[in-house]
């Protein structure tokens, strides 16, 4: 009786323990893509910057 009941208590552990760490993969990959997205954005807000000075130079001459 023992040894069964040894046996559900580590397999629902197990269970448990695999269910918490999908969760936190889950957890870390969406992190990731968020990260990932954030930093594509500064970079083509940088990427416009650089552009629009670089127009605003070439224009500034002329004026």
């Amino acid at each position: 009786m023992v040894n069964m009941t040894t046996f559900f208590g580590m397999s629902l552990g197990a269970f448990v323990f695999w269910q918490s760490m999908d969760k936190v993969h889950v957890w870390i990959a969406l992190h990731q893509d968020e990260k990932k997205e954030r930093l594509e954005k500064e970079a083509e807000i940088r990427r416009v910057r650089e552009q629009l000075l670089q127009e605003n130079k070439e224009r500034e001459p002329l004026a």
